[in-house]
């Protein structure tokens, strides 16, 4: 019989945390989908795993005994995933660079030159992901390293490296009250509507919406996308306005959209990450260093 890991990492976080609640939080989904997930691993192997109640969920005895089982078993599957991933890209030399929206900005190109230079012989292939994806397809071992923004869900079990900050601006319509302002207060913004990442990208979509430094006051969405093109278009149709990095008024230019500078946030920050079972690969580490060398002059 064959089970989806899916639903065992389902199951993993149901037998931690127990709490729906509390683990569709960590997972970033739906309560609801997280019980059809349990329910659908408990059809398939034909027993009952938790005892469900008010006071949460309670592991059945069988539960208890694959409880013991599950972590290594995706332990063993993460492991074997990167390892054969990481053995294709190996034998055709090359460095699967993950990367969301500019990347590293301007320093993209001076970083993979480097990368060049020290490895002759290898090729840093790009790879953009999408914002519903903001470890940039590491966490999934898609790529071998990444250029991400700092924070984003799974940051705590990889290795990261923040290279540089930068200050965050909004982008609003041309035809918004505020686009003629040269500079724009944060408070002025907490009751427009956002255009945000997906919510199960969690604490990515709530950075982005600066839904810690409202004072509590709440968010309204007024659209959700995945890619630039589809963010830049729902700003300048007006279904919303969105922070961004800097950066964004020179890489991401839209007619009908406008970025200006805001107070009252703190900074993006861009980083190199990479897992923690390639710290002692040195073509990774070599990326890492450009990374380093070219950012932040070590």
């Amino acid at each position: 019989m064959d089970v989806d890991t899916r639903l065992l990492r389902c199951f993993a976080a149901v037998a931690e945390e127990g709490s729906l609640t509390r683990a569709a939080q960590r997972l970033y989904v739906s309560q609801p989908a997280l019980t059809k997930q349990v329910r659908q691993l408990e059809s398939a192997l034909g027993v009952v795993l938790f005892t469900r109640s008010r006071g949460g969920m309670a592991l059945t005895e069988p539960g208890r005994t694959l409880a013991a089982r599950v972590p290594g078993l995706l332990a063993g599957w993460e492991s074997a995933l990167r390892e054969t991933r990481s053995a294709a890209s190996r034998a055709d030399r090359t460095l699967r660079v993950g990367f969301l929206a500019s990347a590293a900005n301007e320093a993209t190109q001076s970083i993979v030159a480097e990368f060049a230079r020290r490895r002759p012989h290898w090729r840093a292939e790009m790879r953009q992901a999408s914002w519903s994806n903001p470890s940039a397809g590491l966490a999934d071992s898609d790529v071998d390293v990444a250029l991400v923004r700092l924070p984003f869900p799974g940051q705590e079990a990889l290795r990261v490296v923040e290279l540089f900050s930068e200050p965050r601006c909004v982008a609003l319509s041309e035809t918004h009250p505020l686009a003629g302002r040269e500079t724009i207060d944060f408070r002025e913004l907490w009751d427009e509507p956002f255009v945000a990442a997906p919510p199960e990208t969690g604490p990515w979509r709530a950075y982005w919406l600066a839904a810690d430094e409202r004072d509590g006051h709440p968010v309204r969405v007024g659209a959700v996308t995945e890619h630039p093109d589809d963010w830049l278009t729902a700003i300048a149709n007006g279904y919303g306005i969105a922070l961004a990095p800097e950066s964004a008024a020179r890489f991401y230019t839209r007619p009908g959209v406008v970025h200006r500078p805001v107070t009252g946030i703190g900074p993006s920050r861009v980083g190199v990450a990479w897992a923690p079972a390639d710290d002692a690969d040195p073509v990774v580490q070599d990326f890492v260093d450009c990374c380093r060398a070219v950012c932040v002059g070590t």
